[in-house]
């Protein structure tokens, strides 16, 4: 008998061990890290639709333009997009502070944004688009900016082939009247001018289903300055 309760007493005893000790269980599992993307900045100079004058002047053709932003946070660098509107290239360059100097060609518009980057994620946040003219020689009669198409947006489909509405955004420096010529087709490279307007959008107009439309806008002032947008595309489904 004095044996059966020994037996028994250590069997409680390592059933209690054993509940206790399950309880560490091993390492805690950490919590993952939260990782925060950037935040996009907000411009400040050049400001929008407007002349830039305030430059370094390197030469005839050349100044150099300071462009600064507000500094975004989880941000590491940034990544400024400089896009000359006369020819659509783009110029890149990177800063780790809110501000870089940049040579431009003068007498020339450009539009400018500001990619926020940060080292722990691939995610990243663009800041708002500006226009400006970076400044020419002497008294300039500058021409308006190109227009830019609000509906259809670039690559979208329209659901329908009928009351469809071309409209596009433009401005110019002086506060010229403007008159826009809009172009319209199927085939890229032949498009044709459909409608001479003063107002920034089309009249209703019906096209055909399962088909690609091109379109551009030439901008016109009463100076007779002209700029021309960039072809812009859509689909009729």
């Amino acid at each position: 008998m004095k044996l059966k309760n020994i037996f028994f007493t250590s069997l409680t005893t390592f059933i209690l061990l054993y509940a206790c000790g399950g309880s560490d269980g091993g390492p805690t599992q950490e919590e993952p890290e939260v990782i925060v993307p950037p935040s996009p900045s907000n411009l400040i100079f050049p400001e929008n639709n407007t002349e830039c004058n305030t430059g370094e002047i390197l030469n005839d053709t050349q100044s150099r333009v300071n462009f600064q932003w507000t500094a975004s946070e989880n941000t590491d660098t940034y990544e400024i997009n400089i896009i000359n509107l006369n020819t659509n290239n783009v110029q890149k360059s990177t800063s780790i502070a809110n501000q870089t100097d940049v040579n431009l060609l003068r007498g020339v518009p450009y539009e400018w944004y500001v990619i926020s980057k940060a080292n722990s994620t691939n995610e990243t946040a663009e800041s708002s688009r500006f226009r400006f003219y970076n400044e020419g020689i002497g008294v300039q009669d500058y021409a308006p900016f190109p227009a830019v198409a609000i509906k259809p947006t670039r690559g979208q489909t329209v659901f329908t082939t009928s009351d469809i509405q071309l409209e596009w955004s433009s401005s110019d420096l002086e506060d010229d009247e403007l008159t826009y010529e809009v172009y319209l087709g199927t085939n890229p490279e032949n498009i044709n001018l459909i409608l001479t307007t003063t107002e920034n959008t089309t009249e209703s107009i019906n096209l055909e289903e399962n088909t690609t439309y091109y379109w551009r806008i030439k901008t016109i002032d009463q100076s007779n300055n002209t700029s021309i947008s960039e072809l812009f595309e859509f689909k009729i489904n």
